[in-house]
């Protein structure tokens, strides 16, 4: 607990004065193992404290005994968002290392809204988050918070400064196609692979024309892979054009080298779609690794913003002053990365159980990220 502890160390406790009564990084570790446990709210983590006092004063001083929800509430409201979400993202980054496998470096990025993070009589918009995902892992890299989504790329921007991405490839959704972003990726040392929409008027067309043109596509990588069950198939086919010279002489967009094309039809219920999606690359893949990057980012809806829904009721949450919301949301997606740790076969809700239930498995749980913490240490 105390090595955890340390990731907190060098932010400023913002509750001073005659309401300072506990240790700052005590209650910060207490809201993640209510997190743990399935606990939604400052009272749930007033709750947890009081009732399992014994087992926190194994590892705690508790000088003033437990906090008080009021406790956790001010402490959150009044939390730099900026400096927990760099100190969240320390802890996963540092797990993400020691789990890394060879080639195992995308990084996935999307956005997320609060439904209930705001207040009608002020008017304000929902908090809106963007958060980074280690595909295969599940484990959340880190997340940066706005007022509305119409600022989703300074919140991008500003959770890329924070993460290592040197040599791992970037996905996120087509919002993210923009100058700026695919610029600081590659000044970062990183790769790109971006959906490209009509948001980017000229480039978009020009690579769409060019993906579509039939001389081109003689010289195209291609492949398609075919994947369904007795009630759903989807056949998915790639197409990656390398020959873009003349289009970035155009365009001069930052480190393009490749341009690609996915076209997935589905067939269910007697219904057949068809759903056709363009890509720009920083680096030169394969319509294997486009397939791969592509399918792989929508780990970050199922692994990440499901288990934040229905798992952790995110969206019932109804903290809406200060930075509460922002603050919150960084301690349940530590949860999260912390629960992917586990390599047993529990699904994600029975994990929140037994840790709820059995205290050995709460500490088993904390064993589990010091001693991947102790790994990236010895290294």
């Amino acid at each position: 607990m105390g090595r955890l502890s340390l990731y907190f160390k060098d932010i400023d406790d913002p509750v001073i004065g005659s309401a300072k009564r506990h240790d700052f990084r005590e209650t910060v570790m207490i809201a993640l193992l209510s997190s743990l446990c399935g606990g939604e709210t400052c009272v749930d983590m007033a709750d947890f404290a009081a009732n399992n006092e014994a087992f926190l004063r194994r590892f705690m001083t508790l000088e003033h005994g437990t906090p008080s929800d009021d406790a956790f509430s001010r402490l959150f409201r009044l939390l730099d968002p900026a400096a927990f979400a760099a100190a969240t993202a320390r802890f996963a980054a540092d797990w993400g290392k020691a789990l890394e496998r060879d080639g195992d470096r995308q990084t996935a990025i999307d956005g997320k809204s609060l439904r209930r993070s705001y207040m009608r009589a002020g008017e304000a918009s929902p908090l809106h988050t963007v958060s980074a995902l280690f595909p295969e892992s599940g484990i959340v890299l880190g997340q940066g918070a706005v007022d509305g989504k119409p600022n989703e790329i300074p919140a991008m921007a500003m959770l890329l400064e924070l993460l290592d991405i040197k040599g791992a490839v970037v996905t996120a959704d087509a919002t993210s196609a923009q100058r700026s972003i695919a610029e600081l990726i590659i000044g970062k040392g990183g790769h790109y692979a971006l959906a490209l929409r009509a948001n980017q008027g000229a480039l978009h067309e020009n690579a769409r024309e060019w993906m579509e043109d039939a001389e081109a596509l003689k010289e195209m990588l291609s492949c398609q892979n075919v994947d369904g069950d007795h009630v759903r198939i989807e056949t998915r086919t790639a197409m990656v054009s390398h020959d873009i010279g003349w289009l970035q002489e155009r365009h001069e967009w930052p480190g393009l080298e490749a341009v690609g094309i996915i076209k997935a039809v589905h067939e269910a219920g007697g219904r057949t779609t068809a759903e056709t999606r363009h890509f720009i690359m920083s680096r030169k893949m394969t319509p294997d690794e486009l397939l791969k990057a592509v399918r792989s980012h929508w780990a970050i809806e199922n692994r990440l913003h499901w288990v934040l829904d229905v798992q952790m009721r995110e969206d019932d949450s109804r903290n809406q002053t200060g930075h509460e919301p922002a603050n919150l949301e960084a301690i349940r997606r530590l949860a999260v990365s912390i629960m992917r740790l586990m390599d047993d076969k529990l699904s994600f809700r029975r994990r929140l159980l037994r840790a709820a239930q059995v205290q050995d498995y709460r500490f088993e749980l904390i064993r589990k990220a010091a001693g991947l913490s102790a790994e990236i240490d010895a290294r």
